[in-house]
């Protein structure tokens, strides 16, 4: 007969219940793409459903240090999305992640194939193993500061520029006014290069075990093959995508051998499904610190985005509106306000400063952290603040003015095109494209670049602790590294949001507060009608399909060339250092 012990025994209720999990690979892939900030509304998720948050990635690596469950870090590296300041505060989550003593993987398809790879490597020099693909190539080759000049190309147009600027580093129109850089101009360009080279070559000196004169000579050689790299020490192997994973997966079942198989996670799904849900407003809760996020050029009015990717505007009416909700929410302890901008409009610029002010007098500190770029305008929404944090590689400064237009008159006539007006004012037509400033208006520009550029740093002065010669002599248009900056007094310490968050919580003195994105306003508070200006849900940006600029479609085009596009704290040129 049979047996039937088996069937007739009991089942166990265990097979129902959770499946033993075991220690997760958390896993990056940063060639998808990083957004700045959560997308704020139902279509722009969906379009940009792909990208990852770069905030979400920075505290995700973070949380996965403080998490027992987390046993490695493998990320496939890629900075075309990331600019500078972002690269370092990435390095310094991985720098935490490895000071737990677990594994942390790079790894690269190529390191600049058809390009520069100065970015992508920095990055990946920070985790504790590189590896490159051994058909790979490593474009450690310098860095490049390039501006392009059109003067001669508008000249044979019979186009001129009238521009007005304070002071001599505000180049921000040198593209159309120049054939090449000016004394100030190349000072300025030159040391913002060699700071930041400088920061890549001591950053892998330090990891690779290598001299910096050693690194600086690879740098002049590169790029580099692949096997050449292994060589030279600047990395630990060449491998492909199957063969890293294999061989992070076994050491983690060499770490914990009694433990259920390895599960690799993507960083950010890790971190939203640990992230707290925000509790209600009772007064005298332990609180939160509140995170403003501000990007984009700095316009009057709301902060726009567009779904489709098209750029972000930083609306002062948005911005102040989140102010406005954190004085009156209980639970906000402290602000940490994220800027990254190249500025914008100086009254939209001073609106947001206000604001800024106005919470950190009400007793809630607030504390400004920069981010790629917080310059001019962008460096001018700082100043209410209690504290400045910026990154060695943020490009800041540019404490200036620049107004510019076009003279298109001989164009015009060139084409046959004539134009006629009445007015009832001698200057009513001034700004107007087909004619020069007369001397009396050119009086009227100037009286209006002296006053914004001595309000400027009056509110500098102030904040900064500095006499006006002192700032004007740190100012005058200048673009500066947070390194120079910090060295120069327009930047407390040095960091990203860590440091922040952690200034923020010494001024409250209220423990350790978690960071929480503000506002976060019920997804149908976008469709109801507005109680009022004071309502939380005024502080969330609106979505358009083209984010606002004054030059429009050709905002990317003004930009290259250097004219201000959004307003006259506006910082120069497009500084894109690769």
């Amino acid at each position: 007969m049979a047996d039937l012990s088996k069937i007739t025994q009991p089942l166990s209720l265990a097979r129902f219940g959770p499946r033993p999990q075991g220690p997760l690979v958390l896993e990056l892939d940063l060639t998808e793409g990083i957004a700045d900030e959560a997308a704020p509304d139902p279509v722009s998720q969906i379009m940009n459903r792909r990208r990852q948050h770069y905030l979400d990635v920075v505290e995700g690596i973070r949380r996965g240090a403080r998490d027992s469950d987390v046993a490695a870090l493998v990320v496939r590296v890629d900075a075309r999305s990331l600019g500078f300041a972002k690269v370092q505060e990435l390095r310094d989550a991985v720098a935490d992640f490895r000071a737990t003593g677990k594994p942390a993987v790079a790894w690269a398809d190529s390191f600049g194939e058809a390009g520069a790879g100065n970015l992508p490597y920095y990055l990946a020099c920070a985790f504790s193993r590189v590896v490159m693909a051994p058909t790979g190539v490593l474009g450690l080759t310098g860095l490049i500061l390039r501006s392009t000049f059109v003067k001669g190309a508008v000249d044979k147009l019979g186009v001129s520029f009238e521009v007005g600027a304070r002071h001599e580093y505000k180049n921000a129109a040198n593209g159309v006014t120049e054939t090449g850089f000016t004394d100030a101009h190349r000072e300025a360009s030159d040391r913002i290069v060699t700071s930041l080279g400088d920061q890549i070559v001591a950053a892998v000196a330090g990891a690779r075990d290598l001299t910096e004169e050693k690194v600086r000579s690879l740098v002049s050689s590169g790029p580099l093959l692949a096997g050449e790299a292994v060589e030279a020490g600047l990395l630990d192997g060449l491998a492909y995508r199957d063969e890293v994973y294999a061989d992070l997966l076994q050491q983690v079942r060499d770490r914990h051998p009694k433990a259920p198989e390895p599960e690799l996670r993507f960083v950010t799904r890790h971190h939203r499904k640990h992230t707290p849900v925000p509790r209600p407003k009772i007064a005298g809760g332990p609180g939160y610190i509140a995170l403003i996020s501000a990007n984009g050029a700095i316009s009057l009015g709301r902060s726009r985005r567009s779904p489709l990717g098209g750029g972000t505007v930083m609306g002062s009416d948005t911005v102040a509106a989140a102010f406005r909700a954190a004085r009156r929410d209980p639970q906000v302890k402290a602000v940490v306000f994220r800027v990254d901008s190249r500025g914008g409009s100086p009254t939209a610029s001073d609106a947001i400063r206000r604001e800024s002010a106005l919470t950190s007098e009400q007793g809630i500190p607030v504390i400004s952290a920069m981010g790629d770029f917080a310059a001019s305008g962008g460096y001018y929404v700082t100043l209410g603040s209690d504290a400045v944090v910026a990154q060695p590689g943020t490009l800041t400064g540019s404490i200036g003015v620049i107004t510019a237009k076009p003279v298109l008159g001989p164009l015009m006539e060139r084409f046959g095109v004539t134009t006629d007006s009445v007015s009832t004012g001698e200057h009513a037509g001034m700004f107007h494209t087909d004619r020069p400033f007369t001397e009396s208006e050119w009086e009227r520009v100037n009286a209006l670049l002296d006053e914004i550029y001595e309000d400027f740093l009056a509110k500098v002065g102030r904040s900064r602790g500095m006499s006006r010669d002192e700032v004007h002599e740190v100012a005058r248009g200048r673009v500066w590294t947070g390194e120079d900056a910090h060295q120069r007094g327009l930047v407390d310490e040095l960091g990203g949001l860590e440091t922040a968050v952690r200034l923020a919580r010494e001024k409250a003195d209220a423990g350790a507060l978690p960071l929480r994105a503000f506002p976060r306003a019920h997804p149908l508070d976008r469709f109801r009608p507005h109680e009022s200006s004071e309502d939380l849900a005024s502080a969330q940006p609106q979505s358009t399909l083209e984010a606002w600029s004054a030059w429009g479609p050709l905002e990317h085009a003004a930009r290259a060339l250097g004219l201000p596009a959004t307003g006259a704290l506006t910082m120069a040129g497009d500084w894109e250092v690769r």
